[in-house]
């Protein structure tokens, strides 16, 4: 008997992520012992590796070791000794060699892999080690088996590298709950009987043996399962990366051998498939994004950058549907995102020691603030792209990274603009310039302070901000999203009042001349007439008018000239915020303009759900502390302008739920929700018939909401 030499994987290029095969030492001779210098393979587990992939048994020496007397094939383990694995080495070429990813596949080749996947049924229950404790009872609960996946997934690989990653899936737009909540909508399937499971059998994990008795080995036993065979389909559909034409081949063949080694075991599967590829695509957004954004860790090329930017693209793209996600930002923006999240996650790990300051430009149009100098930007840059999940808000327009700073006593927000390619509503002012505008101003109306403007990474601009959440700057802020209490309203008009006495000129020098109405009458109808295609066809079909028709019916309206103000623009629950002292704190000035005083209040009484008695007490102190030449002629004018919002709600709404734009944003989901209702308002205020019931099944796709939802019976009652 002589020692073993090191053979086959290490050799052969075989790819795990997990493991690192390497040669045989001098030690590892003396653990194991065969004849004739058997080949075998060494295979030793990297600690540091990301945890990215889901097992139920935790060493893969204890599989092998029962499964073998069943699948006489599969590689043996010779000796376990710690993290390190020598396992009886599989003579043969990796079906990759062969066979390359995207490559068409054989149908005798497909008919072998098939037949291992139906070699497993042979493994029953009292054959493997123990199985976790979530696992479901009955060895034919399917539903409950792909429950038990999903929980898996989100304890394995989601809870566990949210730390260091939930920052970067929060800019992505990935919910922290996303895969709860897919475990909570798994439908119920078919009952299956259980099996032994491969779950990863990829091209790299089929070996070509040399004297074809057997044709095809599997190896790369680590993550094997017991469940629902019909899982092990899903995962070497997806992972096998057969071209498409490919999959209806590879499905029947399944079909048809499974059917004859195991009957029951394909029941259901036309109807239950998609199930199992959904949960594939879900939880491999979680691995293929970490690693995605790891393969950049310290210098890096475009070529590689966008790559990375390709697969992120894409592994969203996967998951959007069955995790919900309510957008996938573009690949510019992904782009943006890894490069920011690389350079601050590089700088930590220099090999000359941390750096902790990020390269930036400084744009003109903003004095440097005193007490926010160019080092201190430079660091609240770095802590933006090192931010954990809670401190990333997104929005609809702005990605938004409360972070602190050595230097600075209080929290900052650093904001980034996303998603204005698609902005149907123009904005009119720099945020910056009207934020700089009130504090010059030294009126009581709170608003954030512009710290900093400026380019950085991919010349991409930002503005730093004054955080007006709570002081530790790691909680969202507390937004009156059920409506004003009477002393907000109070505080509300008390800001709005205050804006008339602040210089406006400047921002737009225009103003004065022009008629607001028309203007907003203009824009209104500028915005429907260049709605996508899709939006439009589906306007006609609910009884929308088009852009001149609209201008028409809205041109009957005149209304009385009021003295021009500034004006937020936005007065959304979300962009007012609750103060720990009292009163609220007005933000997000992007949508801001010159205009009717008139307007900012019945647009914030359209966006917000307000009882009748507030709404009264808005009114009542709003004309009372205004000055006479801004609040003249309201009476019989307010309610043009909610037919206004009423109508423009019908457009943008509608537009979003054709494109899915925005649909992250808490503001959106619930406009979009109640969109029914807002419908059936808006065709009222044009004096036109609802159509949304003609077709009761175009009926039954709108969202109608609830008495929770923006716009209830009660709140159209006056439109």
């Amino acid at each position: 008997m002589r020692y073993a030499r090191a053979f086959g994987s290490f050799g052969r290029g075989h790819h795990n992520r997990n493991y690192m095969v390497r040669p045989l030492t001098e030690n590892d001779s003396r653990l194991v012992a065969c004849d004739d210098r058997a080949p075998v393979t060494v295979r030793e587990r990297i600690a540091s590796v990301v945890p990215v992939v889901i097992r139920t048994w935790q060493d893969e020496a204890e599989i092998l070791n029962t499964i073998w007397r069943v699948l006489p094939h599969v590689p043996r383990c010779l000796v376990k000794r710690g993290d390190v694995t020598i396992l009886s080495y599989v003579e043969g070429v990796p079906l990759s060699r062969i066979c390359p990813n995207g490559k068409p596949v054989d149908s005798s080749l497909i008919l072998a892999l098939v037949d291992l996947l139906a070699d497993m049924t042979q493994v029953r229950r009292q054959h493997l080690p123990a199985l976790p404790a979530s696992w479901p009872r009955s060895s034919r609960d399917s539903r409950g088996f792909l429950r038990a996946l999903a929980s898996a997934a989100e304890e394995q690989i989601r809870r566990r590298n949210w730390n260091d990653f939930g920052g970067l899936f929060a800019m992505l737009g990935i919910p922290e709950d996303a895969m709860v909540r897919f475990a909570e909508r798994v439908p119920a399937l078919i009952s299956r009987p259980f099996s032994l499971l491969h779950t990863d059998l990829h091209r790299d994990n089929v070996i070509v043996s040399y004297d074809g008795d057997p044709p095809l080995i599997c190896v790369d036993w680590e993550l094997a399962s017991y469940g629902d065979p019909l899982h092990d389909l899903a995962t070497h559909l997806v992972r096998m990366k057969y071209p498409d034409h490919q999959w209806p081949e590879v499905i029947e063949a399944w079909r048809e051998v499974m059917g004859r080694r195991r009957l029951k075991a394909v029941h259901g599967l036309d109807r239950d498939l998609k199930h199992y590829l959904a949960f594939e695509r879900a939880q491999s957004v979680y691995p293929d994004v970490m690693r995605a954004a790891t393969s950049l860790r310290g210098s890096f090329d475009q070529r590689e950058l966008e790559a990375a930017t390709q697969e992120v693209y894409r592994a969203l793209r996967l998951a959007e549907e069955p995790l919900r996600l309510a957008s996938v930002p573009d690949t510019a923006e992904i782009e943006r995102i890894l490069f920011r999240w690389n350079e601050s996650h590089a700088g930590r790990d220099h090999p000359n020691g941390p750096i902790s300051q990020i390269v930036w430009e400084p744009d003109d149009r903003v004095q440097p603030h005193p007490r926010f100098p160019a080092p201190v930007v430079s660091r609240a840059l770095f802590e933006e792209g090192a931010a954990s999940a809670e401190r990333v808000f997104k929005g609809t327009a702005h990605l938004n990274t409360a972070v602190r700073v050595p230097g600075y006593p209080l929290p900052v927000m650093v904001r980034r603009k996303i998603g204005t390619a698609n902005a149907r509503e123009r904005r009119f002012l720099n945020e910056h310039a009207v934020l700089g505008a009130i504090e010059r101003s030294n009126v009581s109306v709170r608003a954030p302070r512009v710290l900093a403007l400026g380019t950085s990474g991919l010349r991409e601009q930002f503005t730093i901000q004054s955080y007006e959440g709570p002081a530790d700057g790691f909680r969202p802020p507390d937004h009156p999203t059920d409506g004003l209490r009477p002393h907000e309203a109070d505080d509300l008009v008390d800001q709005l009042a205050a804006l008339t006495f602040v210089a406006y000129e400047t921002l737009d020098p225009e103003a004065a001349r022009l008629n607001f109405y028309r203007e907003l009458q203009g824009e209104l109808v500028r915005m429907v007439t260049e709605l996508p295609p899709a939006t439009r066809d589906l306007m006609r079909e609910l009884g929308l008018p088009n852009g001149g028709r609209l201008g028409e019916i809205l041109g009957r309206h005149t209304l009385v000239p009021r003295r021009p103000v500034l004006l937020h623009g936005d007065l959304n629950p979300w962009n007012l915020v609750r103060r720990e002292s009292g009163g609220l704190t007005l933000i997000d000035w992007e949508m801001a303009m010159v205009g009717d005083p008139l307007y900012d209040l019945v647009r914030h009484i359209h966006l917000t759900p307000t009882r009748p008695e507030i709404r009264e007490r808005l009114f009542s102190r709003w004309a009372r502390l205004l000055p006479e030449d801004c609040t003249k002629g309201w009476r019989e004018d307010w309610r043009v302008y909610r037919w206004m919002e009423v109508v423009r709600s019908a457009y943008v709404d509608l537009d979003r739920l054709v494109t899915g734009d925005s649909l992250d944003a808490p503001n959106v989901r619930r406009a979009v929700d109640a969109y029914a209702m807002t419908l059936a308002g808006a065709t009222a205020a044009l004096g036109l018939p609802d159509k949304s019931t003609a077709n009761p099944y175009l009926a039954r796709a709108l969202p109608r909401g609830d008495q929770g939802g923006q716009r209830t019976a009660e709140h159209f009652a006056d439109a």
